[in-house]
């Protein structure tokens, strides 16, 4: 067998060696494309249509029927491989397109992210991953079912499964939906349910023997698309083409950018406007309802007196614009009022990129680092509790291996999380001297293509009337910045369109584990351990399917209502999957005495404080389920709320469990067997 998986292995590295030298050649036929005058849309659908294809046939060569193969791969994946796919799976949406972002919005308070992520990593491999792949079955709720006996940890399992994975492929289907209508000119909800039919075709027909050679592929990719433009950047700037090294020079040149921006005159002048729109709404919203009706009777009043005037068309075509334009009612004035009010935070200076904490206020200060805080951790707990990575150590095909394969996970992302910050720096530089300063008469082609996608994502317009672009005036999302980073800096099409197909790679890997995951849960541990024990292995691997085409169709729609941007959707799936599954995990593994009551009890005060504090604090989820805003305890954001759900998780599950039978003895050796991973052989708990 041994033999047979060496071999194995070698030819991995063979077919995937010839893979990478096929895209590479790829790249640089369609480089030379364009320098030859091909349309450049044209670019972009060949490196889209491209992958696809590519991903596709990968799935459709891995498609299988055998149960096995379907749901672990076989249990066959070398470590090395399993690392890189991992690698894909980690690597979602977020961290591709929305991690440098974040850094280029938040500066020094966006490491908290890098730090959180790339910890878990230790967790997992000191913690889980070992003594998972010891136990040898399919899902993380075959382990709790298992550990604690009976169906009920095993449902809430499923449950806790299914809100944070759902969460997750949500953020994910977003950033294809993104992509696709920006280098296709479809329609954002169009783009959801066109890549979504990409997402697919990788995990319908193999589980996870086609999701994990089509994640190998998908790396390879991303990570190739991710580099490029920040090597080329660097070269630009430093004239050094590594720039994780080098970036810190151009680092200085953006903070005295900053100071520079922070005194110039059209700058203070756009602020100065922002915080008087922002002091004028906050008086209407404290004067409402009566501020509603005579603002409304002062625009009618001037409509009427310029046209008693014969005042020019101009002006009273004006005046009438003005009136319709103004709320058509109170509630409608007291949201536009209220966004108004907004705008106080654009009346600030430039925030400071490598200031940790910025501001005079210290009780503010307190709060940023307690928000910091609060991302590492639940970051760090969530990547170790995350059962569509915790999954990707069952496909190995020995504990050991296990290890390994955790090693090169943490490598295979140490990469690109290495360089985001990198990254960020650059593109805020080329934005601050190509972008700022710019005529709105000379603005390129790609701010309005840019627009035209998503006002949130980048919005322009001349506030103070000058014609000069201030950084006042531009709105910029960070789920913009890696994508079109390379043509604020004005590279080559061909570096756009890559970076493009490198951020689908990303999306459609996350994705497709995400689908995986859920239709998972619900064939294998709801449908056939509890409800269907007698199911044929033909029958079960059927109904993951028509489970994921459903669960697809669902989380495709919720996409296309834009329910937030990427990272929060991320970070609260960390926080749910950390505050509904650490606790038992840990305790599962570590501690023989706890009990089925205390791991049930645990789990649903978990992942119940969690939730509570995200639908009472997160304004989109407030107006979606209907509930009543909260005062934030502590101060802290909803992403974090795993702050609140983790300790609350172990503190129910050990109580309880103190206070409740022990184990029985067969449980207990379980665990004894689960802690010593060296010891080789899988358990037969009639998973499979």
């Amino acid at each position: 067998m041994a033999v047979t998986q060496k071999s194995f292995t070698q030819q991995l590295k063979k077919y995937y060696s010839f893979y990478t030298g096929g895209f590479v050649a790829f790249v640089v036929l369609l480089a030379i494309a364009e320098q030859m005058g091909v349309p450049i849309k044209w670019i972009g659908y060949a490196f889209l249509l491209f992958t696809v294809v590519l991903y596709a046939g990968i799935g459709i060569m891995s498609r299988t029927l055998e149960v096995s193969e379907y749901y672990v791969a076989g249990r066959r994946v070398p470590a090395l491989f399993n690392g890189m796919a991992t690698g894909a799976d980690w690597m979602s949406a977020a961290s591709f397109i929305g991690m440098a972002g974040t850094l280029y919005l938040s500066g020094f308070d966006g490491l908290a992210f890098i730090m959180g992520w790339t910890g878990g990593y230790v967790l997992v491999a000191l913690l889980l991953a070992p003594y998972l792949r010891k136990f040898g079955q399919f899902t993380i709720p075959d382990f709790l079912g298992a550990r604690y006996g009976g169906n009920l940890p095993r449902i809430i399992g499923i449950i806790a499964a299914i809100i944070a994975s759902f969460t997750y492929v949500v953020a994910q289907i977003y950033g294809v939906g993104l992509i696709t209508s920006r280098f296709t000119g479809l329609e954002f909800g169009i783009g959801v349910f066109v890549g979504l039919a990409g997402i697919l075709v990788c995990s319908f027909l193999g589980g996870m023997k086609a999701v994990t050679w089509t994640q190998v592929a998908q790396y390879i990719i991303l990570i190739i698309a991710y580099m490029i433009p920040v090597v080329w950047l660097s070269v630009k700037h430093t004239g050094v083409p590594v720039p994780q090294l080098v970036y810190g020079t151009v680092l200085e040149k953006v903070t005295e950018r900053e100071k520079v921006l922070t005194a110039d005159k059209g700058e203070q002048e756009v602020r100065t406007i922002f915080a008087d729109r922002s002091k004028a709404a906050d008086e209407k919203l404290k004067g409402l309802p009566a501020s509603y009706q005579a603002g409304k009777d002062e625009l009618s009043k001037k409509v009427e007196d310029l046209k008693a005037a014969s005042a020019p068309p101009a002006d009273i075509d004006a005046a009438e614009k003005a009136l319709k334009a103004y709320p058509a009612d109170a509630d409608a004035a007291k949201k536009a009022w209220t966004a108004e009010k907004g705008l106080a935070a654009r009346a600030n200076p430039p925030r400071p990129h490598a200031t940790p904490f910025p501001g005079k206020d210290e009780k503010a200060r307190d709060t940023a680092r307690l928000n910091f805080i609060g991302i590492v951790f639940c970051m760090m707990i969530g990547t170790a509790s995350l059962p569509h990575i915790l999954m990707r150590y069952y496909t190995t095909p020995s504990v050991q291996e296990a290890r390994v394969s955790v090693f090169w996970s943490l490598f295979f992302i140490f990469l690109l999380y290495f360089t985001a910050p990198a990254l960020a720096v650059l593109a805020k530089y080329d934005v601050y001297t190509l972008v700022v300063g710019s005529k709105f008469s000379e603005l390129p082609a790609w701010v309005n293509a840019w627009q035209a996608v998503d006002k949130s994502l980048l919005s322009i317009t001349d506030i103070n009337k000058d014609g000069i672009v201030q950084l006042a005036e531009i709105v910029i999302g960070g789920d913009l910045i890696v994508l079109a980073t390379p043509e604020i800096a004005g590279l080559p099409y061909v570096i756009s369109g890559m970076v493009a197909a490198g951020g689908l790679a990303a999306a459609l890997s996350t994705a497709d584990g995400l689908l995986l995951t859920m239709a998972n849960a619900l064939s294998h541990d709801l449908y056939y351990k509890i409800i269907n024990p007698k199911a044929s292995p033909a029958v079960r691997i059927t109904v993951s399917k028509v489970l994921l085409l459903g669960v697809a169709i669902v989380a495709a729609y919720v996409t296309s209502l834009k329910p937030g941007n990427i990272l929060f959707l991320v970070g609260a799936a960390f926080s749910i999957a950390a505050s509904a599954f650490f606790p038992a995990l840990v305790l599962g593994v570590f501690w023989k005495r706890t009990s089925k009551i205390g791991a049930v009890v645990g789990m649903l005060t978990g992942l119940g404080v969690c939730l509570y504090y995200m639908v009472h604090t997160y304004p989109v989820f407030i107006q979606w389920f209907g509930t009543t805003p909260i005062q934030k305890w502590f101060g802290l954001e909803p992403i974090s709320a795993g702050m609140f759900g983790v300790p609350a998780g172990f503190l129910a599950m050990v109580i309880v469990s103190l206070i409740t039978p022990a184990p029985d003895q067969a449980t207990q050796e379980l665990v004894d067997h689960v802690r010593y991973p060296n010891l080789e052989g899988d358990i037969d708990t009639t998973a499979t």
